[in-house]
């Protein structure tokens, strides 16, 4: 009779266990449905998002760099003139330096070669500080071909100083103009670079 009983008790929980896991499946099933149901709507709604997400940044993107180039070339129409200005500047610098015209331009004060040489080189220097500022309008290259122009004018003006036959201004004025046609005028050669840097402008 007890045998009985348990028998009948294990047969109830075996019951009851594949009645709970029958449940479990059909609600499992059921979840999936609904899930799938909502992914079936959510889907097009993100497909859709991220495409038009896309769309607007890339047209936000495209406007953008529209503003900029407008604004970069506006800048551009407005710094021409002062450019060109720079190197209008620039070049008559190279030509006032220019030995042959700065004699021309810059008398002896007195007979001394030495007090000669120092006129020269001041107003030189004083040429130069004068443009200084025009370097921020000119290319790396271009300031760097006029600077070493005018340092290799002073160098010249000092070699040719230091040459002890000569005695007196006037000596020391007729050789520094010798001197221009034993090698290429530095004036000349950065005043060639500066007209081919301008001519990219036109």
């Amino acid at each position: 009779m007890q045998t009985d009983v348990n028998i009948n008790y294990f047969l109830g929980l075996v019951k009851n266990f594949f009645s709970l896991l029958s449940l479990n499946k059909q609600k499992t099933a059921m979840d999936t449905d609904k899930w799938f149901e909502l992914a079936m709507y959510t889907l097009p709604a993100v497909v859709t998002g991220g495409v038009a997400y896309i769309m607007i940044q890339k047209f936000v993107n495209l406007d953008t760099n529209r503003r900029k180039f407008q604004l970069l070339r506006e800048n551009q129409k407005q710094a021409l003139p002062i450019r060109l200005q720079a190197y209008e500047r620039m070049a008559l610098f190279l030509e006032r330096i220019n030995p042959v015209k700065l004699m021309i331009r810059v008398a002896p004060i007195s007979s001394d070669k030495t007090d000669y040489m120092n006129l020269l080189i001041q107003n030189i220097e004083q040429e130069f500080e004068h443009n200084i500022t025009q370097q921020i309008y000119l290319s790396d290259a271009c300031w760097m071909m006029i600077s070493n122009a005018k340092n290799a004018i002073i160098q010249n003006l000092r070699n040719v100083a230091a040459d002890t036959e000569l005695t007196d201004a006037d000596q020391y004025q007729m050789k520094v103009l010798s001197s221009l046609f034993e090698s290429e005028s530095a004036t000349q050669l950065a005043l060639e670079f500066l007209k081919s840097e301008l001519s990219d402008f036109f």
